[in-house]
């Protein structure tokens, strides 16, 4: 799977796991250099807090296009350490 956005591949993986139909990419599958933090914070009640990053190529910023969950309740185990994003990226295989 990669991820792209503004034609630039964020992150790729053969190993994302897919939950309510977003592919969630090891973190250590991001490319450096394309994530700031963001301080947006949202709670899911399964889930748990999700914190976000920025997604960056050049001078271009996608607020908030990239999140993760720090400390995933114990239903999404499987998504701790994994990054997904929206907001534009491409997620294809």
């Amino acid at each position: 799977m990669k991820a792209v956005w503004n034609d630039v591949v964020i992150a790729e993986s053969d190993d994302t796991v897919v939950v309510e139909g977003n592919h969630y990419f090891p973190a250590s599958a991001v490319k450096p250099g394309h994530l700031r933090d963001s301080a947006t914070h949202t709670v899911c009640g399964w889930k748990g807090t999700a914190s976000y990053h920025d997604v960056v190529v050049g001078d271009a910023v996608n607020r908030d296009a990239a999140w993760y969950y720090p400390t995933p309740k114990d239903a999404a185990k499987q998504i701790a350490g994994r990054i997904a994003f929206w907001k534009g990226v491409k997620v294809t295989a």
